[in-house]
């Protein structure tokens, strides 16, 4: 599936460069990359949202040079202070700026797709709610409902990705495209992995909100990973706030992980960080280790 002319143009003329801050050089003077806003990028799946893409430093210089793509949830979140929770970003643009300096990772193209007043309907993975026993089906139903997944993952792949693929210069194959979200995000990114195995080659999965799929959930999602010879999986948790419950079901879910033949190092990693809590803050500390597993030199 293609996006319609008009949507195309719409969202090529929402495109906007902003954050001089981002487009120049850090205090030490090093380059930092590029951010560019598609606003209200047009779907006919989903509501429309601000798509913001990193662009790594020299993407202008060399005009032959093709980039692997990370696609990241909760958008607003990644890159400006203003618009993220609490006023405090991941980091993302520096980070990665620093670990391709320090040749750790591979330059990449980082997408960040802004979430809406609907995020817990589009990053609930809506077939793992099948699983779930009548009565916890019937608690999700009253808190979240409809479940949208489903048409999120189909705009990020059907709309989204192909626009990308076209505006900019991608490595569009699946060895080359990840995903990666915090919380429910972490939820959704493995949900996509699965649901697109052909699409996406390896998902980040930090802070994973597992209670809200409960045992039966991490079971389903367990019992359906993809290729370990295709693909890689990183997951992480803290053990303070909401991250204090979540090391339980974490353990289930590597349980699954190696019985489908992942091997921790390899193509999978699970991290534990004592003290960091469930926030922007703690995110941002951390999220070069899944940055350099996911987009290793």
């Amino acid at each position: 599936m293609r996006l319609c002319p008009w949507c195309v143009l719409a969202a090529l003329a929402a495109t906007v460069c902003w954050g001089a801050w981002m487009a120049g050089q850090d205090r030490e003077g090093a380059p930092q990359g590029t951010v560019e806003r598609h606003a209200d990028f047009p779907s006919k799946l989903v509501a429309p949202r601000h798509v913001d893409v990193w662009l790594p430093p020299g993407y202008a210089k060399d005009a032959g040079r093709r980039y692997p793509v990370l696609y990241m949830h909760d958008g607003q979140n990644l890159f400006d202070p203003k618009t993220a929770y609490g006023g405090v970003t991941w980091g993302i643009g520096e980070t990665m700026a620093r670990l391709i300096a320090a040749r750790k990772v591979t330059p990449a193209i980082v997408v960040g797709i802004w979430n809406t007043a609907k995020r817990y309907e589009e990053y609930y993975p809506r077939k793992a709610a099948d699983a779930l026993a009548p009565a916890d089906r019937e608690k999700l139903d009253q808190k979240i409902h409809p479940l949208l997944a489903d048409d999120y993952l189909s705009f990020i792949v059907t709309e989204l990705k192909p626009f990308i693929d076209r505006t900019y210069r991608t490595r569009p194959d699946r060895k080359h495209t990840r995903i990666m979200g915090s919380s429910m995000g972490g939820l959704i990114s493995l949900y996509a992995l699965e649901e697109y195995p052909d699409v996406f080659g390896g998902a980040g999965c930090v802070s994973t909100h597992w209670p809200i799929v409960t045992d039966a959930g991490v079971d389903f999602l367990g019992r359906r990973l993809p290729d370990p010879k295709t693909h890689r999986i990183y997951f992480d948790f803290g053990t303070r706030t909401l991250d204090e419950g979540y090391e339980p079901f974490q353990q289930r879910m590597d349980a699954w992980m190696a019985h489908a033949g992942y091997q921790s190092g390899r193509n999978w990693l699970t991290r534990k960080f004592p003290g960091d809590e469930h926030s922007e803050k703690s995110w941002r500390q951390r999220v070069n280790v899944p940055l350099e597993f996911l987009l290793k030199k």
